[in-house]
């Protein structure tokens, strides 16, 4: 899709910034191997919405690559990166110091992280064939876990209405229809191809070809982290060799950026590690006071309902701030100790503020 230089309707977006018309002119009628993925295609929702902060996907990981005059100026600017850095993971659950204060007020705890694997499509630009493919491998490789991690594989096609209403019960059922996700191309051919993994306790998750090709989530009730973790870490390397033996592929793992994601805010480890903890105390000091205490903690506080759901009552969703530039075990780490300290100060705050 060549053409003249597009007006970026977000115009405080990182993708105004940075794709210039110099770069666009440069890059305008490039196609990519993998899908023939364009920079008009990985700048839809910059140009098409004015609310954009970040604005951009990659379609496959040539994108990163092809389009590095966007990506990398953009992506050390996001991430606050050097030009010249390397990102190292580190999944070693036994590496983490303490855990949540067990009389903490957390509800549950939750770590995400993306996968996807080498030779097919991100999600933005992922062909129908090569959406399949990862479908029919990840039914195989499923098939191969064993003990805890065991499970079942609910694709979103002929789904049963039951087993649809337990999945939106659990929470666990992703939806069509986020207009950033639609004109970024994710929800081409819906719902073909995708589905969702849980084991027995439902406990451990896969989330298959939405946002990336793979969200692998493991999530229990209570502020047992490490416990959480260490499940994540165990799911994540028995995934990963169930792959490599059903197919001989990799994850996407680059050495500057990580684990490869559709979205670049996700590069490196592409973990969220959240609790769902109450503060009553914070809430009274008011969301504005909250925030910026996260912000120093390097920590990122969100209403219960998601990204955009806003907050209601005194229970928030906190989480690591950060995703490239630090190990798994540093971003828990931030948020175990991060959490522990706001629900010592939030237990001050409610003496002072008569809560």
């Amino acid at each position: 899709m060549s053409g003249e230089f597009p007006e970026i309707k977000s115009a405080h977006s990182l993708v105004a910034k940075h794709v210039t018309k110099e770069k666009w002119d440069k890059l305008k009628d490039i196609q990519t191997k993998t899908c023939g993925f364009t920079l008009a295609k990985a700048c839809a929702c910059a140009i098409e919405f004015d609310n954009q902060h970040c604005g951009i996907y990659a379609g496959d990981w040539d994108s990163y690559k092809v389009f590095a005059d966007v990506f990398d100026p953009l992506i050390q600017e996001y991430h606050g990166i050097a030009a010249d850095s390397t990102h190292t993971s580190d999944m070693d659950a036994s590496k983490i110091k303490g855990t949540i204060d067990p009389t903490a007020p957390v509800h549950s705890t939750r770590i995400r992280v993306g996968r996807n694997i080498d030779g097919f499509g991100l999600s933005p630009g992922i062909t129908k064939d090569q959406r399949i493919g990862v479908e029919n491998l990840m039914k195989k490789a499923f098939a191969n876990l064993s003990g805890d991690l065991a499970g079942t594989y609910y694709p979103l096609t002929g789904m049963d209405e039951k087993v649809r209403q337990q999945l939106v019960d659990d929470h666990f059922l992703f939806m069509s229809g986020d207009p950033n996700l639609k004109v970024a191309g994710m929800e081409r051919d819906w719902p073909e191809g995708r589905g969702i993994f849980h084991n027995k306790d439902k406990t451990f998750l896969t989330w298959v070809n939405e946002e990336d090709q793979l969200r692998i989530i493991s999530m229990q009730s209570g502020g047992d982290v490490r416990a959480v973790f260490d499940r994540l870490a165990r799911g994540i390397k028995a995934v990963e060799d169930s792959v490599k033996k059903e197919s001989g592929r990799d994850f996407m793992l680059d050495p500057k950026y990580g684990f490869i994601h559709a979205c670049p805010t996700n590069l490196g480890t592409g973990m969220r590690a959240s609790v769902h903890v109450d503060l009553p105390g914070w809430t009274k000091a008011g969301s504005k006071t909250l925030s910026e205490r996260c912000e120093a903690l390097h920590l990122q506080p969100r209403g219960t309902r998601g990204e955009s759901g806003g907050q209601t009552g005194i229970t928030y969703d906190i989480s690591n701030k950060h995703r490239l530039g630090y190990s798994e075990v540093q971003l828990v780490q931030k948020m175990i100790d991060g959490v522990n300290t706001l629900v010592k100060e939030d237990r001050e705050l409610q003496k002072k503020l008569g809560v």
